[in-house]
């Protein structure tokens, strides 16, 4: 049985992944809007992903004798400056994830919830993937700009995304 503080902490994780996967979303739709569907694809697979993160945590407050109780999620930016500020607000939004994590697993150890700790370490290893990944491209937009043919070969790549639903193995 998970301690009421755990579960009510689960359960904001749970929307903040859910405003992830709304973010990424209203950001695929901006890069769709801009002619970078390769963006779109790469933030489309992102979205996918994040309702993943969701429903893992989801099944997990089940598995756990917990109560899932959803709320509303805010409504997400809808344009940005450029393609490089887009990724930027994202790799920020990625590293408030990260903090969100660690502060859920500090309050499973002050809980001795050890369980839950575990369960949460495939999540702590997910956010440093999720920082890497994105760092990459901002990295990469910074050095090519918002506009040329660098611009256009990052959006092939990015392009070449697959979707992949995420297990709840750990």
């Amino acid at each position: 049985m998970l301690a009421e503080r755990i579960e009510k902490e689960l359960n904001k994780q749970i929307n903040a992944e859910l405003y992830s996967a709304y973010l990424y979303f209203a950001m695929s739709a901006y890069f769709q809007e801009q002619g970078l569907t390769g963006f779109a694809k790469w933030m489309e697979a992102q979205t996918v992903e994040e309702m993943g993160h969701a429903k893992k945590i989801y099944d997990y407050v089940f598995d756990r004798g917990g109560r899932v109780e959803l709320e509303e999620i805010k409504k997400p930016p809808v344009s940005w400056n450029s393609p490089l500020d887009a990724f930027k607000a994202a790799l920020e939004h990625e590293r408030y994830v990260s903090k969100l994590i660690n502060e859920l697993v500090k309050i499973a150890l002050e809980e001795n919830d050890y369980m839950t700790n575990n369960f949460l370490q495939w999540f702590v290893a997910e956010q440093v993937e999720e920082e890497a990944s994105v760092g990459e491209i901002v990295q990469r937009l910074h050095l090519v700009g918002d506009r040329g043919n660098g611009l256009f070969m990052i959006d092939r790549e990015l392009g070449q995304r697959t979707i992949t639903l995420p297990t709840n193995q750990q």
